[in-house]
């Protein structure tokens, strides 16, 4: 199902999107990983402004970042941290989320972060895990009850 594009939409959107932004940030404050290492304004941007479109849906939004979280992971703890082994982790990541049907373009930071970081197996936990089903979560709240609007389209 298609929906109209009107300017209340991309308000309602837009809003969501800056609350949560602004939820991430106070979040990240108080947690171990700095804001740069917090992969998710992306998907913020992607799940609140594009609600309908197939990677904004949960299953491509958490599975997209722990695909690629994971892929990240297995290239550093193999190859160790380098500048071609993130980018290779990336390109891995990418044929790994379109295998699983997990395609979140902006999961695609996640192991870049891991491998050129050296981030430790907890990252897959938190921020990652976490965040990502916080976003779900959230998603979820502002598009049924404040924006008015069914969402997700289909959780899995």
């Amino acid at each position: 199902m298609r929906r109209e594009i009107t300017a209340a939409y991309v308000v309602a959107g837009a809003a969501g999107g800056a609350v949560a932004i602004g939820l991430m940030e106070l979040l990240s404050d108080h947690a171990a990983f700095p804001l740069m290492f917090v992969p998710f304004a992306t998907s913020i941007v992607l799940v609140m402004g594009t609600p309908d479109a197939e990677p904004a849906q949960p299953r491509a939004l958490v599975g997209g970042h722990l695909v690629s979280t994971l892929v990240g992971m297995l290239t550093l703890s193999i190859a160790g941290p380098s500048p071609w082994m993130a980018a290779l982790a990336v390109g891995l990541a990418m044929v790994a989320m379109h295998a699983t049907r997990t395609f979140h373009p902006p999961a695609g930071i996640d192991p870049l972060i891991v491998v050129a970081q050296a981030m430790p197996w907890s990252f897959l936990i938190a921020p990652v895990a976490a965040g990502a089903l916080l976003l779900a979560c959230f998603a979820w709240l502002w598009h049924n009850l404040v924006r008015r609007e069914a969402w997700p389209a289909r959780w899995w």
